[in-house]
């Protein structure tokens, strides 16, 4: 089963992508992690993406298909992939198409705008070892200070309000007409994620018709 997962920065794409990954035994594909990997690691291609990030800018389209299709040509997706993070644009949608990716379903993830906004700005990560915190869902135990490594937790800058803000308008003006493209095609699943991680999960599962494993961590 090859799918795709779209939703607003912030909307539980990756999280989902990664138990949907373990119940159906394909990898997730995140653009976002690869580029962020490339960032770690100070490439000339993570330079060049950092400053479009921290800018709350999306990253070209070339640079985003060709990753995928080198991606999506490995062995261990022959059974099926999951896409999170890509294609965010009506353009990349028709590029993958042209290069016969065939999908299954395209499953949206629908949450309020406000809750994204309170979400992503309430994230911290930890600036010595990376651990993610959030200051309501999962508070460090002493204030700003990593639960793990007692390293400085910080705000990561596209995390920011005014980043945020951009970020979903973005998303708004770019990814959201990738819904009436999809829904021509008889493959977009609405799925309402303001509820617990499980209760998306579920509702996933449920849209492209698989059966829950309650014994799957």
């Amino acid at each position: 089963m090859n799918l795709i997962l779209l939703g607003a920065p912030g909307a539980g794409k990756g999280t989902q992508a990664e138990l949907l990954s373990e119940q159906l035994h394909i990898p997730s594909i995140s653009t976002g992690n690869m580029l962020r990997e490339a960032i770690r690691k100070e490439t000339q291609l993570g330079k060049q993406v950092k400053q479009l990030m921290d800018d709350g800018q999306l990253v070209p389209d070339e640079l985003i298909l060709s990753i995928v299709a080198e991606r999506t040509a490995q062995n261990d997706c022959k059974n099926g992939f999951i896409l999170d993070g890509v294609p965010r644009t009506l353009s990349q949608a028709k590029a993958l198409d042209a290069k016969g990716l065939q999908i299954d379903h395209v499953v949206s993830i629908e949450i309020d705008d406000d809750m994204i906004e309170l979400r992503m700005t309430g994230r911290r990560v930890c600036e010595k070892c990376g651990a993610s915190y959030h200051i309501t869902a999962n508070p460090t135990k002493v204030e700003g200070i990593c639960d793990l490594c007692g390293g400085e937790t910080v705000q990561r800058k596209d995390d920011a309000p005014e980043t945020v803000r951009k970020r979903l308008a973005i998303y708004h003006e770019s990814t959201e007409v990738l819904k009436e493209y999809y829904l021509g095609q008889q493959k977009l699943r609405l799925v309402d994620g303001k509820g617990s991680i499980e209760e998306t999960f579920a509702g996933i599962l449920a849209a492209i018709g698989e059966k829950y494993d309650h014994n799957q961590k």
